[in-house]
């Protein structure tokens, strides 16, 4: 009887294990066919079935440094980081420190003084689901500023002079994409602990998943891609400002699978801080939204999703936690079009 018990554990084992290369190879085939298709335009992807890591790679650093993109190669993750900074706002709420429904009026600094009209009205859940009605800084005209670093403009004081000379909300309780939503939720997390941001996200996600290529202030590394615009020409990376919480992490698809991981193991702080984000706190017939991911719905799945562009880079991240699996897909150009495609190719080949 034990001889049979560990024949069907070993014939498991390699069921599992052939079904995870089977899949392995037809995303493997998938980035490659687009490589081919598209050469000028780097892809690391990384993704996780059943707890095994799988990952692939075309293209190099840049025009001038050959080496070739590995899952190792850090990329802009742009608003990507949104997710990561909704994690932290699930685990201030685990640690009791704020709720979901609680006004954002205490919670933010003192600097801030909301006119009358939007005392009591906006909450944290609000912020978190682009919803809140808060006037947005404006990306067209900081990118003619300066195409490069468009929001090195961006500072605490434009923030509170923003916030504190708004005197009537924009369709409140309407889906509006936010760079302001976050980067406020950034601001009360250091209320919060009485930490900066970068302190916090290394404390809470990056430090305890031992992400050690995942970087804030600092990123001038030799595996890093260089970015690039839709037509081709070179991006920087952004430097790191006040609105971090929104876009300037930057990582790579091994940290990011790392990342899957714990928020798929509901055991984890970032695990059960994700099951709280996932729930729906907006809903209107285009969308539904948890706390900084967009949630998909069909007859067989639920999946969860973020998307991320910088000036130079796209991205995405998605997962089914009741199917246990998760990829994250990187590119070294702003080309959200071709990213959308991989992610959509891959879904129905191979996840569906």
């Amino acid at each position: 009887m034990k001889t049979s018990l560990k024949l069907l554990a070993a014939l498991l084992l390699l069921s599992n294990f052939c079904f995870g290369q089977d899949i392995s190879k037809k995303i493997d085939s998938i980035i490659k066919d687009s490589y081919k298709k598209n050469p000028e335009v780097g892809i690391s992807v990384g993704f996780i079935k059943n707890n095994e890591e799988h990952f692939t790679a075309y293209g190099n650093l840049s025009a001038e440094n050959q080496v070739e993109i590995n899952k190792k190669s850090i990329f802009e993750i742009a608003s990507i980081t949104k997710i990561l900074t909704s994690n932290l706002i699930a685990q201030a709420v685990i640690d009791n420190k704020i709720k979901t429904d609680d006004y954002i009026d205490r919670f933010l600094p003192k600097a801030y003084v909301l006119h009358e009209n939007l005392k009591n009205k906006i909450k944290i859940s609000d912020l978190a689901s682009h919803q809140s009605g808060l006037p947005d800084i404006d990306f067209a005209k900081l990118i003619a500023l300066n195409p490069q670093q468009p929001v090195s403009s961006v500072t605490e004081e434009t923030l509170t002079s923003l916030i504190n000379n708004c005197t009537e909300l924009t369709d409140y309780g309407k889906y509006r994409y936010s760079t302001i939503g976050y980067t406020l939720l950034g601001q009360i997390l250091e209320g919060l602990y009485n930490k900066s941001y970068d302190e916090i996200i290394r404390n809470k996600i990056i430090q305890p998943l031992k992400m050690k290529n995942t970087l804030t202030k600092e990123f001038d590394v030799k595996n890093r891609t260089v970015g690039h615009s839709p037509n081709g020409d070179i991006q920087e990376f952004f430097n790191w400002n006040v609105t971090a919480p929104a876009g300037l992490i930057k990582s790579n698809a091994a940290d990011m699978v790392t990342y899957l991981k714990a928020v798929l193991n509901k055991e984890t702080a970032v695990g059960k801080a994700a099951i709280i984000t996932e729930k729906i706190f907006y809903k209107d017939q285009k969308r539904e939204m948890g706390l900084g991911t967009n949630i998909v719905t069909d007859d067989k799945n639920t999946i969860y999703m973020k998307t991320g562009d910088s000036m130079g880079q796209s991205s995405i991240i998605c997962y089914n936690r009741a199917k246990n699996w998760g990829i994250i897909i990187l590119l070294n150009q702003r080309n959200s079009k071709m990213r959308q495609n991989l992610l959509n190719e891959i879904y129905d080949t191979v996840f569906k």
